[in-house]
This record gives structure tokens, sequence and C-alpha cells, in this order.
């Protein structure tokens, strides 16, 4: 049970945040360049669907949880009662909804409507940060986590996103200027790094009580621990691109393969998280 949930949340994770991280990158790698176009769209549909998919087999997964018998997931009244009744139930519905109108939206005329992409792909993000341990506290500290959870969970995104784009990219150079969008890219990558980092400490302060949960190779501050080795790791990758960015256009195969491991390691970091997500959290003393 805890394993396909893990597996389910992982998936719906790297779905949901890579697909509106790519769209809200895609005018600035992109521009005026029309021959990703198609298979973006493509990608996009298939991660929507996806999305859809691992999100309702989430909201099973739960409702067996809750009810503690696995033919619960298909008792229509068990499910009415877990979205009517539940916070997560609650959430999940509206998450639901935006991710179906989504669907609906990239097969219909709409689907070249980038405001609209960005909008629903947005709200599929917010809906994730009251999920989990954002929803542990109530009142203004509750709306609070939940804020810096979204901020976390926005720069997550834009990075995978620009990252699985810049790979798109990276198969197909010609016509790009390689050197001006690694530029581009890891011009926002500073604020995103940034963002990422104030928001996942605020994060672990608020939920531990420390700045750095104890035992530090048990539980919860052992998946944290790893979590943040693949984000530094990340980070490493992506200092060697900068540093190399004058030679990239004669480096392509050794750009792209490392590009493609900083994605990778970055789908890693959101494993990692979706196992955080259900252990509980170390309090400090």
């Amino acid at each position: 049970m805890t394993n396909a949930m893990v597996l389910c949340r992982f998936l719906h994770f790297a779905v949901v945040l890579t697909l509106f991280g790519a769209w809200v990158f895609r005018p600035l790698l992109l521009q005026r360049d029309t021959a990703l176009e198609q298979p973006l769209a493509q990608v996009g549909g298939w991660l929507a669907v996806m999305a859809l998919l691992s999100g309702a087999g989430w909201l099973l997964l739960i409702t067996v949880s809750m009810a503690g018998a696995w033919d619960a997931a298909l008792d229509p009244s068990t499910l009415k009662l877990v979205l009517g009744h539940t916070f997560f139930g609650q959430v999940w519905s509206w998450h639901l909804l935006f991710n179906a109108l989504l669907v609906a939206l990239l097969l219909t005329p709409l689907r070249a409507n980038r405001t609209l992409q960005i909008i629903l792909g947005g709200l599929l993000v917010a809906t994730l940060a009251p999920v989990g341990h954002g929803a542990m506290l109530d009142g203004i500290q509750g709306r609070l986590l939940i804020l810096n959870q979204l901020v976390h969970l926005t720069c997550v995104s834009a990075w995978l996103g620009g990252l699985m784009l810049l790979v798109m990219i990276l198969r197909r150079p010609d016509g790009h200027g390689i050197k001006t969008l690694l530029q581009r890219f890891s011009g926002v990558g500073y604020v995103l790094v940034a963002g990422l980092l104030v928001s996942g400490l605020i994060n672990v302060r608020v939920l531990t009580g420390a700045f750095w949960p104890t035992p530090l190779l048990s539980g919860f501050a052992l998946i944290l621990l790893i979590k943040v080795a693949l984000v530094g790791a990340m980070l490493g990758l992506a200092l060697f691109n900068r540093l190399r960015i004058n030679d990239c256009e004669r480096q392509l195969p050794v750009l792209r393969s490392s590009v493609m491991l900083e994605w990778l390691l970055g789908l890693g970091a959101v494993a990692a998280v979706s196992l955080l997500g259900t252990l509980p959290p170390m309090i400090s003393n």
C-alpha cells in the first residue's frame, strides 16, 4: 500500500510539475521557433492525461487507506465521503476538476491558447501545495506554510520543466543559439535556486522545529538528506554547464548528456519528496 502511494505521488508530482514548468519556460527558450511546438504539444497532452490518471489513482489509494479496505476504492458512498468531508478530498476535487479541464482543453482547438494552458497548469500546482505536510498546521501559520510550499513547488516546477524543454532543444539544436539559450536559462535559474533553497529551509524549520531533523540517518531525516544530495548534484551540473558555456556549441553531446542527467536527478529528488510526504516529520524537542 505504501509503495503504491509513493509511486503514485511520484508520478503525479513529476508530470504536473514538469508540464507547468515547460509551459512557463516556453516563451523564454523557444521564442519564435515553431519546430518544437508540435512535439511539445504532444508531450503536454500525454503528461496531462498521465496527471489525470495518477491523480485519480492517488484519490483511490487515499480512500483505501482511510477505509482500511481495498473494495472501498470502488464504493461511491465512501468516495463521496472522502471528497466531501476531508480536507484532502475537498482540495483534490478542485485539483481533479482543473486536470480534467486541462485535458479537455488540449483536445479542442483552444489547445493553442497558451494563457489558458498556463492558468490551468498553475492551478494544478497550486492545489498540490495544501496536500501532505502542507496541511499540518491550522490558522495563519497553516496558510503561510501552504504559501511557502507553493513557492517551493513553483521553483521546482520551473526548473524541471525548463530542463525538459532544454533537452528537447538540444536534441534538435539546428537554428538555436545554444549559448544564448543557456545564458537565459541560467539567469532565471539563479532566482529559482534561491527560491528553492529558502522555501525548503522554511519548510524543514516549520515542520520539524529545527534547521535539520535528527537522528540524521533514519526515517524522515535520511530521505531529506538524499533529496538534498540530489539537488546538490543538480547544482554541481548546472555550474559545470555554466563554466563551459563559451565552448558549448562544440561540446553539444557532453552538454546534452549533462542536462539530461541534471533532469533525471531532479526527478530523483521528486521521488524523494514523494516518499517524504508519507513519513511523519521528526519534531525537535
